[in-house]
């Protein structure tokens, strides 16, 4: 598509002017993990651009910027539907409306700066209010109705191999939100003049080589540690089945004694992935024996559901030491809506964990096992949330990121998760370690190199080296605060002399 061509598309009005915002929407989607066809930003964000500055008022502007929202969050969350079949007996009748729903409400994040944008004149100043606006929308939607801050773009450098190592460094300067602003506004490039086509390629070489530097920057020593990330491969259908259990739990207790023998006596610590045990480790001191004696002398971190004193329970991660001592417990604080809990502002009903869902823990924080560098502890769905995942008055020395991504079967879902925590990685300069039911499970290095994986839907263990942690970031040390204050700043400058149109 050449710049002439989106040029004409300011043209178009009603509803073909909304489908070329939905198709553009879909095209960005292309750019996500794991396809990464990042060239489609380059087509998508400029016709964005046109589309909201040929709107005849606001609104208009805001109800373009929705369907391109829509697009691209109906293609990015498809694989929700592939949690929906595994109760599709209870929950069939959203198969159709689940993810247009959920669609339907983040592309109002968008809807939002595309308003916003229509008052700022064409060109940079555009470019640089719908980069901004866009930050703090995806910040907002971080937090609002709980949050949920999936596939945004800076994610789409985190490709496989050393080009993708060397891309993701920044984040740890401005995090993944910073890479999302720098990302619109070098797809913003095409409708520029050719002095800001040269600039946007001063930046890539600037980031280019950061990042080289970065990557090639030598390591501090290593502890003296293997971790052994236990991949049980239980299809979410088998998981929860009472006559399977015993099965269940002597499946994860014969690769717990492969994983001790690979050990042979050397420093080790297992990873059980989420809800892993079928025994409730909190009050079954002959499971956590069994463990213990699996693990020959080895600490186990093993994912379990236990109950707090009002009996509601809670998505617990279990510190076993020797004898099957319970040396610490992390609870789950970042909730999955209408998976874990019900959300008391939306009283539709839908619950799909029995039982009125779980209690919340008390918020990040870190695992202190003798034996073992402290760990801060992630349970799945808290490692989308960038800046919530350690404490920072305990700052660990590596992350263990337990989780069950069999809900999602061979989909996009699992990897988009995994890439969504090796960006954790970064941003921290922190080792990740990810022990995933069914994958993938892997080992990522404080500047987010994989050191390993298992993939999707196989069994098996996964061994890796313990890397060492870096220097707390400038990100870690500033977190949200200063992406969010970069992307004011780029808001305020791209609607400097707006325009009075409208008025």
């Amino acid at each position: 598509m050449t710049t002439s061509l989106i040029g004409r598309l300011s043209a178009l009005k009603g509803w073909r002017a909304d489908l070329a915002a939905f198709a553009a929407g879909l095209l960005s989607a292309l750019s996500l993990p794991p396809v990464y066809v990042l060239p489609a930003l380059l087509v998508a964000i400029p016709v964005l651009l046109r589309l909201i500055q040929g709107a005849s008022r606001p609104l208009v502007a805001a109800r373009r910027g929705w369907w391109f929202g829509f697009g691209l969050h109906l293609i990015g969350l498809y694989w929700i539907t592939e949690a929906i079949l595994i109760e599709a007996a209870r929950f069939w009748w959203l198969v159709p409306l689940a993810v247009p729903a959920l669609s339907a409400v983040l592309a109002v994040f968008i809807a939002v700066p595309a308003a916003i944008v229509w008052r700022a004149r064409p060109g940079w100043r555009a470019a640089c209010a719908l980069a901004g606006t866009w930050v703090l929308a995806d910040l907002a939607r971080q937090f609002v109705a709980t949050g949920f801050p999936w596939n945004p773009l800076g994610s789409v450098w985190a490709f496989p191999g050393r080009l993708g190592d060397i891309m993701i460094q920044p984040a740890s300067l401005i995090g993944t939100h910073g890479l999302t602003l720098v990302t619109i506004l070098l797809a913003s490039l095409p409708l520029l003049g050719w002095a800001w086509r040269a600039g946007g390629a001063a930046v890539l070489v600037l980031w280019f080589g950061y990042g080289l530097i970065r990557i090639d920057q030598p390591m501090p020593p290593a502890p003296d540690l293997s971790v052994f990330l236990i991949q049980g491969n239980v299809a979410q259908g088998q998981k929860w089945d009472r006559s399977l259990m015993v099965s269940i739990f002597r499946h994860y207790l014969a690769l717990t004694r492969q994983a001790a023998e690979q050990a042979d006596g050397h420093p080790a610590v297992i990873v059980w992935p989420e809800t892993a045990s079928p025994a409730q480790l909190q009050t079954d001191p002959e499971a956590r024996r069994l463990i213990a004696e699996a693990a020959d002398g080895a600490p186990v971190l093993a994912g379990s559901v236990r109950f707090d004193a009002d009996g509601y329970p809670l998505n617990s991660l279990f510190a076993l030491g020797a004898g099957g001592v319970i040396e610490d417990i992390y609870d789950k604080w970042h909730l999955v809506p209408f998976g874990e809990y019900q959300p008391a502002w939306l009283p539709l009903g839908i619950q799909i964990v029995p039982g009125g869902g779980f209690a919340k823990g008390p918020g990040p924080r870190t695992l202190h096992v003798p034996g073992l560098p402290p760990a801060g502890a992630l349970i799945c769905y808290e490692a989308i949330f960038p800046s919530q995942v350690i404490d920072p008055n305990d700052r660990p020395d590596w992350m263990v990121n337990v989780t069950n991504d069999a809900w999602f079967g061979n989909s996009t879902g699992p990897r988009q998760h995994l890439i969504a925590a090796r960006m954790r990685a970064v941003e921290e300069g922190l080792p990740l370690m990810r022990a995933a039911n069914t994958g993938i499970s892997a080992g990522f290095d404080a500047k987010g190199h994989e050191l390993g994986r298992l993939g999707t839907q196989i069994g098996g263990i996964l061994q890796v080296r313990l890397p060492p942690a870096l220097p707390v970031t400038i990100y870690a040390r500033s977190g949200l605060l200063l992406p969010a204050g970069v992307a004011l700043v780029f808001t305020l400058i791209g609607l400097i002399g707006m325009s009075a149109r409208g008025n």
